[in-house]
């Protein structure tokens, strides 16, 4: 969990009005290269991350399963050279999921 934008602006507040920053970590309870970071941002608003870039392309991985829908997680991750756990994790984010029966 991100820590509040209050208490982000209060720790800078108290090391750039003279309070160091190991006294800052202490007296705050955050870790001391948690303050430098703040110290180097524009904007201490925390930073939303909705999809990291990642090795395996989705869209190619989509288009492989619409054109082999019967292979095996296994044989898409030989494909892709990415693990089995990441095509599993992928197709279920893109609710696509395998035909129990025919």
């Amino acid at each position: 969990m991100a820590y509040s934008l209050d208490l982000r602006e209060r720790v800078i507040e108290f090391v750039e009005s003279g309070g160091g920053v190991t006294k800052a970590a202490r007296l705050f309870k955050v870790g001391r290269a948690t303050i430098y970071k703040w110290l180097n941002r524009d904007d201490l608003r925390p930073t939303k991350v909705k999809r990291r870039q990642r090795k395996l392309d989705w869209d190619a991985l989509r288009q492989a399963v619409e054109a082999k829908p019967d292979a095996k997680l296994s044989d898409y991750a030989v494909q892709f050279g990415v693990r089995v756990s990441a095509i599993h994790y992928a197709l279920k984010e893109m609710k696509i999921t395998r035909k129990k029966r025919r």
